[in-house]
């Protein structure tokens, strides 16, 4: 039998290290094994281990506290808390004649479908291999499905783990073992979030009709299911804004008049201003409620998100129209008991016209005027932002953008600009931009100008950062900002505030919310383009510069 070793890496929770350390060794002892536990604490290093080529490693710690190589040599990876819940599981090593390989199916999805979903799936993949588990990942990215799963991959799987920030359908999992989860843990430690699937992970429901039952499911929090949206409403927004921007650019800024009617720019003009901006709401309260009550939601989530559009409401008023069609089906179907031959009446009949009725009328007489009201009022107050207070909210959305950097807060301040599109109000969403690009191209300039902070693997990924910088993926900088995230953070923070703040004062408009300096040159794309530019280089190198002096070099670390 191999020798079992185990590192036990506490950092500052030196005691609850010391007692998983000796839950490891009763369930050792337990079994009829012996184990060498090496315990590093703040206070220095217990017991060291050496583990040799045939050994059995564990390593019990958060994946970001192991470095490469113990990682790399580890047999498996484990939190302080699965050990403590768990001990005996946790020495399940599979090193037991007849033990089969554990089998993982998983999607992944973000709400742009770009940069999260791919280092989601990325992150479960190298941590099953880890382990040594087989694992098969289905991307639902912005271009569909990648890696689309096969009835037999999930049948044979012990486990289902869904990486998503927003809701993704479930139902071709009923009776398998499933644990929901958002992508930043399968992006920073995969085998950890595995070996939580394994042990949690509950059985799903069937999903044959609107909702899951109440025991199914994790049920998604508002967050989640506003993400929803916003990725199905992003396609119509940028849609209607390239085509608007290509109506001006053949046209000029009066190609929407009825004089030009005819004409291709007024063509143009009318597909992407009456056609794809005229479902950016109702897509958006549309897939909110399909979020949260399934497909039955769809319909009043629609009618209620068009009521709002033609209320004077917004995007404000669809982002309500969804929750109130949302929640309200959920609770009629919750409410609503048929006979067992009637069931199927509910999903396409029932619940869509109930919740159309409830939606319509709370919309018509109780919401749509005070939404509507609330949305005037922060669309002239936008539009006639000067001075300070143009500089407070761009330093605002800038700073939220660089915080997390794809994580909620970034999120929040993305879907706040986006929303503001489709009340023609472009100014948020230009700031937002700039400062959503500023991280990762900060970072790569960075590993220029003091190559002596970075270590040759981080210089030469560098190069990678400046192209995801460019696409507007702020994902990029994550990797530089996790290793040293009190210094890296704050200075990308201050870059982006001031890349947010300089695109307001100048007061650049962007009518397209994605694709970074790639829709620029696009005629009508975006307004003063010289001072974009002058915001975006200045954001850069104040958070280079900031990270160059704040950072330490390698050889002080």
């Amino acid at each position: 039998m191999k020798r079992l070793l185990a590192i036990v890496d506490a950092g500052d929770a030196g005691v609850t290290g010391v007692l998983a350390g000796e839950a490891l060794r009763r369930a050792a002892r337990d079994a009829g094994r012996s184990i060498e536990i090496e315990l590093r604490t703040a206070q220095g290093v217990v017991n060291p281990v050496s583990a040799g080529r045939d050994d059995m490693l564990l390593f019990v710690g958060t994946e970001g506290s192991a470095d490469a190589a113990t990682r790399e040599r580890a047999d498996r990876l484990l939190t302080l808390e699965a050990v403590l819940a768990d001990p005996a599981a946790a020495l399940d090593v599979g090193d037991k004649p007849g033990t089969s390989t554990k089998k993982v199916v998983a999607i992944t999805s973000c709400p742009t479908g770009i940069a999260h979903t791919f280092m989601a799936a990325e992150g479960l993949q190298e941590g099953a291999r880890q382990l040594g588990y087989d694992i098969h990942v289905e991307t639902q990215g912005s271009v569909g499905a990648g890696n689309p799963l096969t009835p037999e991959q999930i049948a044979e799987a012990d486990v289902v783990i869904i990486a998503a920030d927003r809701e993704v359908d479930r139902a071709r999992f009923a009776g398998k073992r499933v644990l929901a989860s958002n992508t930043k843990p399968a992006i920073t430690g995969g085998a950890a979030l595995i070996e939580k699937a394994l042990a949690e992970a509950k059985v799903q429901g069937g999903a044959t009709t609107a909702a899951s039952t109440p025991e199914a499911t994790e049920r998604a929090g508002p967050y989640k299911h506003l993400m929803t949206g916003v990725s199905f409403m992003l396609p119509f927004v940028v849609a209607g804004g390239l085509l608007i921007a290509l109506a001006f650019a053949l046209g000029g800024i009066h190609a929407n008049d009825e004089a030009n009617a005819g004409t291709l720019a007024y063509a143009l003009f009318t597909i992407g201003a009456k056609g794809g901006f005229a479902l950016m709401v109702p897509a958006l309260a549309g897939y909110i409620a399909y979020s949260v009550a399934d497909r039955p939601g769809i319909a009043p989530g629609m009618i209620g998100g068009m009521l709002a559009s033609s209320l004077g409401a917004g995007f404000l008023g669809g982002i309500v129209a969804g929750f109130i069609a949302g929640y309200g089906v959920d609770a009629l179907n919750r409410v609503i008991r048929l006979p067992k031959n009637l069931q199927g009446l509910k999903p396409v009949l029932i619940l869509p016209l109930l919740g159309t009725l409830l939606t319509g009328l709370l919309m018509i007489y109780a919401v749509g005027t005070p939404v509507a009201a609330v949305l005037s009022f922060l669309t002239e107050w936008l539009r006639g932002m000067q001075g300070s207070n143009a500089v407070l909210l761009g330093l605002i959305l800038g700073g939220m953008m660089a915080f997390d950097m794809g994580g909620p807060v970034n999120k929040a301040a993305y879907a706040f600009s986006v929303g503001l599109v489709a009340s023609q109000v472009y100014t948020p969403m230009a700031a937002t931009m700039a400062a959503g690009m500023t991280p990762p191209l900060a970072i790569a300039l960075a590993t220029r100008l003091f190559g002596n902070r970075f270590t040759a693997d981080e210089r030469e990924a560098g190069a990678a950062a400046a192209v995801l910088g460019l696409a507007f993926i702020s994902e990029g900088a994550i990797p530089f900002a996790a290793r040293d995230p009190l210094r890296v953070i704050p200075s990308l923070m201050a870059g982006s505030a001031v890349a947010g703040a300089i695109s307001m004062v100048a007061g650049v408009e962007l009518r397209v919310p994605h694709g970074g300096v790639f829709v620029l040159p696009i005629p009508g794309a975006v307004t003063h383009l010289a001072a974009y530019v002058v915001a975006l280089a200045a954001g850069v190198v104040v958070s280079a510069v900031l990270v160059g002096l704040l950072k330490r070099s390698v050889a002080q670390v």
